[in-house]
């Protein structure tokens, strides 16, 4: 069973060469279509996961979407290595605002992984 009902965007990154959630990331969802809106910004949990509204589906219809994960802000914050990776934005669309869309960020100061996860 899914700790999430059905809707919303839920959000979670974890540094895997750090081998620890991304906790205090900066995060942002925007609405880009069908009318243009910042729905959401804030700071990740030490879980890593993003907690507002929008996970439970507030304000989330179908329309194209954009997360931008502030991952360069973030490593340099961690006293890590590297500087490559900057703002990583990631758009989507959603079709069925009653399904719930998970976002697992998986990454290094080199790289990335996101898909949509269960």
């Amino acid at each position: 069973m899914s700790m999430y009902k059905a809707g919303g965007i839920s959000i979670h990154a974890v540094d895997v060469a750090a081998g620890r959630p991304a906790d205090g990331m900066r995060v942002e969802l925007h609405r880009l279509e069908p009318h243009p809106e910042k729905l959401a910004e804030g700071r990740l949990a030490a879980s890593g996961a993003f907690d507002h509204a929008t996970v439970r589906g507030e304000g989330i219809i179908a329309g194209r979407y954009e997360v931008l994960f502030h991952v360069g802000e973030w490593l340099a914050g961690q006293d890590r290595d590297g500087r490559f990776l900057d703002i990583v934005p990631f758009r989507f669309a959603v079709d069925d605002a009653g399904q719930h869309f998970h976002l697992p960020f998986k990454f290094t100061p080199w790289g990335f992984s996101l898909f949509r996860g269960s």
